[in-house]
């Protein structure tokens, strides 16, 4: 007698994004999403698709929940209490550096991608002419779209500022980071300022990432370090670069994975395509 497969209930079934998950029960959901998706791109990919295993793989990934069930879990991890609220380390630098003066040159440009609410920098309206997007929106205002499939040449040096704040570390191929960083690199002003947030073991407790290697690797592509903010025993780490010329001669030794440290680390790495 055949056997029938039970459908499950997806874990996350409701439409409300709240902080009443636990962080490991949301980080454990994203991983699996991560997982699940990285297999998912490297069979659509492939010259000799199964077709049977590519379809076991999305019917986990709409068990789970879909990709609304991955935005919520990111949304949760991106709440006041996990670290989000990032905006206003970029609010406060950008007032630090007096670019709020600059009304004669016109508003600042910031792309905010990842965006989960279109009023984050609602404050700053008198100089910040904000474009927020996100993979699936969930307001009116939020502009949907794959950050990596923007049309370079229609963008290319369009944005004073770009935000990825928690966005780097969940996307699931290391490449797809680095192209991430290339196409914001390509989409700024020439003196364009990109603002990244992650989470801190990202980079505290990485394998193949450290402070350092970060360091280079945004040399590398041409990104100069303004500001840096991180605490010890802390959730977040924030940077603001300047775009600047990059060492493409060195653009090679970025493009495979090489262990920083041993020990219980994490796998997070950010590759150049």
């Amino acid at each position: 007698m055949p056997r029938t497969r039970k459908k499950k209930i997806p874990i996350t079934n409701t439409d409300k994004a709240s902080s009443s998950s636990t962080p490991t029960s949301s980080r454990t959901v994203i991983r699996r999403f991560h997982v699940l998706l990285k297999k998912q791109r490297q069979l659509k990919n492939a010259s000799s698709a199964n077709a049977e295993v590519l379809g076991e793989i999305e019917h986990e990934i709409d068990e789970l929940g879909g990709l609304a069930a991955y935005q919520r879990m990111s949304s949760i991890g991106q709440g006041n209490d996990r670290g989000g609220g990032s905006e206003k380390v970029l609010i406060q630098w950008l007032i630090q550096m007096e670019l709020r003066k600059r009304e004669a040159e016109g508003k600042l440009r910031l792309l905010e991608v990842g965006a989960l609410k279109p009023d984050n920098y609602r404050t700053c309206m008198s100089w910040i002419d904000t474009t927020p997007m996100d993979l699936r929106s969930r307001h009116p205002s939020i502009v949907e779209q794959d950050f990596l499939l923007m049309d370079e040449d229609e963008n290319r040096g369009k944005w004073d500022i770009i935000s990825l704040s928690l966005v780097v570390n969940f996307v699931p191929d290391p490449r797809d980071r680095g192209r991430m960083l290339c196409l914001a690199h390509s989409i700024l002003t020439p003196d364009g300022l990109l603002f990244l947030a992650l989470p801190l073991p990202c980079v505290e407790n990485s394998r193949y990432l450290t402070f350092d290697k970060l360091q280079s690797l945004m040399d590398v592509l041409g990104f100069t370090e303004v500001q840096r903010k991180w605490k010890k025993g802390g959730k977040m780490a924030y940077w603001l670069y300047r775009k600047s010329e990059g060492d493409h001669k060195t653009l090679h030794e970025y493009r495979r994975k090489t262990v920083c440290r041993q020990g219980d680390r994490n796998n997070f790495a950010i590759l150049l395509p």
